[in-house]
């Protein structure tokens, strides 16, 4: 009987697993979004070796009140593999960050930057149509895009307008 209701508590923790997977999926494309826009991959490269914490905070454009949250930022985005985290040695007293190869394509200088089409896909006007999906479902609206901006979607125009304001 025992092994009976231990699979159902598997099968249970399995499927709840499987669901806040998903509910919280969003937080890695939102990190990977952030990296990006304060330029933290850039700023490691560009000091030339694993950098640490403390180091990385003052080279980045935050408000004070903020840099208490850098860390948790980066234990996303190492778990995520964007940076890897090489812990202090006698003679150090804080981790380090350093690239990783993803991390490498998120680099302006990179001819393979993969950067200006992470800031498209994650723009706001491509992601807020998402947010309404459900409501697209039950009115006339052609598409979750035009719900959501008021006109119908011209993807290559506004991609190339987003190119347009956006500094790359």
């Amino acid at each position: 009987m025992e092994s009976r209701e231990e699979d159902q508590s598997v099968k249970l923790l399995r499927a709840q697993t499987h669901v806040w997977n998903h509910v919280f999926s969003f937080i890695n494309s939102m990190s990977l979004k952030c990296i990006v826009d304060l330029g933290i991959p850039d700023i490691i490269h560009n000091y030339g070796k694993p950098m640490s914490l403390s180091n990385l905070i003052s080279s980045l454009p935050i408000h004070s009140s903020k840099t208490h949250s850098i860390h948790r930022l980066m234990r996303i985005m190492v778990h995520s593999g964007f940076f890897s985290q090489h812990n202090p040695t006698e003679n150090e007293l804080e981790v380090n960050y350093a690239l990783t190869d993803s991390s490498l394509l998120l680099l302006k200088s990179n001819a393979m930057s993969v950067t200006p089409f992470l800031q498209a896909m994650l723009d706001p006007v491509l992601t807020n149509p998402w947010n309404q999906f459900s409501d697209w479902f039950k009115n006339g609206n052609p598409t979750p895009f035009e719900m959501a901006q008021g006109k119908p979607a011209v993807i290559p125009e506004l991609i190339w307008q987003g190119f347009e304001t956006k500094d790359l």
